[in-house]
């Protein structure tokens, strides 16, 4: 698919052998990769965006391989009318490999944007769904769309990276950007400076310097959201461990009480066998040993809850001590340590009064 500069479009097939050979360039530069490159070769510039590859001329854009899915639209609907000058772009004053770039940046940078917009409310919402108190256990579904999720981002902030990266490999060799401006080795005009002041290794420098801060704060935002669900994760066994701790509790103070039943239970088992005393002709002694096993299980039952109470909770934080004087309070701060090493002990010390 060919663009020219007025944004006319024309379609064809060729051979790949007949087509490098047309641009004067080699067959390892046109290799298919799913891969993210800019480089220049023969003063043309080989653009690869993973499955979007572009070979920019100072006459034309031409688009390998255009009939991808993700690509018509834009192709179709957009890109023409952006190199044509109708769109909003900020290289119009510029040579026209300047509009092809900064359109083909724009579209991968707003593909990145539009797959974050995806899952950041998708993210938010199950999160806030995932951390409510209220809940006592975990829905397995909702945990199971945040792992889907979790691995989109982590795909999400790689394709971000590679792409800053990619920029940055450039912005770091001042010879590759001057050769990203084709126009100024076929036009002789071009060296004059523009009517900004900087000349066009400049504005392509500042170019692709824009898309990076945008690259930058888009890896911002997707390492926020990951940072919040890493966060959330922790609450979230933060709630389980202590539900988990509180019937585990539960279970040990049931334990303690059967202890404390078994216990007592022992002299209800003495009165069971068949021995004969003169204890079961008393018809009052029932009672008493029933109350007196009721009675020391519940004693013993308390202990142990009290003896649970004062190992398992946590203890209070200690008091500040103040020295007061009538309405004011006194608080001595010792100064820092000043360079010269001397001990602390030997520091004078401020003296902070608030009034009450």
């Amino acid at each position: 698919m060919k663009f020219d500069k007025n944004g006319n479009t024309t379609y064809f097939e060729k051979k790949k052998t007949e087509l490098y050979q047309e641009l004067g360039l080699q067959a390892r530069d046109l290799r298919f990769q799913h891969v993210m490159s800019i480089a220049t070769r023969n003063n043309r510039i080989i653009m690869r965006m993973e499955f979007l590859k572009a070979v920019i001329t100072p006459e034309f854009l031409l688009i390998l391989d255009y009939r991808n899915l993700s690509l018509e639209h834009w192709l179709l609907n957009e890109l023409a009318s952006q190199l044509a000058g109708e769109g909003q772009l900020v290289t119009y004053s510029l040579p026209f490999e300047f509009r092809a770039i900064e359109a083909i940046l724009q579209y991968w940078i707003s593909k990145l944007q539009e797959r974050l917009n995806t899952l950041q409310p998708q993210i938010l919402e199950i999160l806030e769904a995932l951390v409510d108190p209220k809940l006592l256990s975990v829905d397995r579904s909702k945990l199971h769309i945040l792992l889907q999720n979790g691995k989109s981002l982590s795909e999400l902030e790689t394709d971000v990276k590679v792409f800053k990266e990619t920029i940055l490999e450039i912005l770091d060799e001042g010879e590759v950007i001057e050769e990203l401006c084709l126009s100024k080795w076929t036009d002789p005009q071009v060296f004059e400076e523009s009517t900004s002041g900087i000349d066009h290794a400049e504005e392509m420098e500042l170019l692709l310097e824009n898309y990076y801060r945008q690259a930058e704060d888009l890896l911002n935002e997707a390492r926020e959201l990951r940072v919040l669900i890493d966060d959330s994760e922790s609450i979230i066994f933060i709630n389980l461990d202590s539900h988990r701790n509180v019937m585990m509790r539960l279970n040990l103070q049931l334990t303690m009480g059967t202890f404390s039943v078994s216990l007592f239970g022992l002299i209800g088992v003495a009165f069971g066998m068949n021995l004969e005393s003169s204890l079961e002709e008393d018809p009052r002694i029932f009672w008493l040993v029933t109350g007196i096993m009721f009675l020391g299980s519940g004693l013993i039952w308390r202990r142990l809850l009290s003896f649970l109470g004062r190992h398992l909770d946590p203890p209070l934080p200690p008091h500040v001590r103040m020295a007061s004087w009538g309405s004011c309070l006194t608080f001595c701060v010792p100064r820092k340590a000043e360079a010269n090493g001397r001990s602390s002990r030997h520091l004078p010390t401020h003296i902070l009064t608030l009034d009450l």
